[in-house]
């Protein structure tokens, strides 16, 4: 069984003032360095070991490679299918990088009015703006929109982050929402089924009234997609106009009494507990 609602084993007070960070590597790594070509078949490619070192997620690391930003020895790496067997002599903007450390899970209360992402174009305010100094590099598990707010997983692991967020490993997302407008619960059972909304298919919601307070409606929504804006989009297709939204729970991860702008971090025991529950996607 996974851990129900685990209490973080520490908690972060939130820096008001503290600025974006740009992702950076760690110190020096000890391990030999080994590079394969892709069609050897042994080794990992160069993406998802640099993720589970926490540089960055697989997305972005090949990003990076485009850039030339990364190098092995010196020379730039010019696919994302590079096979490695170590990290040694591997560095990211000049800078070389840490073997993995133990994977790392906080629980962050992210406050409405930040952006979920590393910098904004606009100005614009970031979870990466708010974060307690203390806390190691940390990746956000999926995205909360700038009105939303709640759970929001940070990991300072991108290939248990990927793990986390694909549709696949089946981890169900719990979602609180205070709608304007009328509603019965046999429509939202309806959602179970999914719903189709302009050509985009939403999977199985289990969506249930909570309660109604004058005009709005409180409505707990289960998910295991989170596609963007999936919630919102869903419950104004249906006629209701969202009015706050919480995100309570990733998996059996629990918001619970985390106060806006506070982080916890999970016990080893209990992400390691909960890590051997989790379906393995398909590749």
């Amino acid at each position: 069984m996974p851990p129900k609602s685990p209490p973080p084993s520490k908690a972060f007070r939130a820096n008001p003032s503290r600025p974006s960070r740009p992702p950076r590597p760690s110190g020096g790594g000890k391990s030999t360095p080994q590079q394969r070509s892709p069609d050897r078949g042994d080794g990992d490619r160069i993406a998802k070991i640099l993720a589970r070192a926490g540089i960055a997620s697989r997305r972005e690391i090949e990003r990076m490679i485009v850039e030339g930003r990364i190098a092995i020895a010196g020379v730039p790496v010019e696919s994302p299918a590079t096979l490695l067997t170590s990290l040694r002599d591997v560095t990211v903007d000049g800078k070389p990088v840490a073997a993995p450390e133990p994977t790392r899970l906080f629980l962050y209360h992210k406050p409405v009015g930040l952006l979920t992402t590393e910098r904004d174009p606009k100005g614009r305010p970031t979870i990466y703006d708010r974060l307690p100094k203390e806390l190691p590099r940390v990746m956000p598990v999926g995205r909360l929109d700038l009105a939303t707010e709640g759970l929001l997983l940070l990991t300072t692991d991108g290939e248990f982050k990927r793990q986390l967020e694909l549709p696949a490993s089946e981890v169900e997302r719990t979602y609180r929402a205070r709608a304007y407008g009328n509603i019965r619960q046999e429509q939202l059972e309806d959602l179970i089924e999914g719903i189709e909304i302009e050509g985009v298919k939403y999977g199985s919601i289990d969506a249930n009234l909570e309660r109604r307070t004058g005009a709005n409606t409180w409505i707990e929504m289960k998910l295991k997609e989170g596609k963007n804006r999936e919630v919102r989009r869903v419950l104004e297709h249906l006629g209701l106009k969202v009015s706050r939204l919480i995100r309570t729970a990733y998996g059996p991860f629990v918001l619970g009494d985390l106060a806006p702008g506070e982080v916890g971090e999970i016990l080893q025991h209990q992400l390691v507990a909960f890590r051997k529950t989790m379906k393995t996607p398909k590749k």
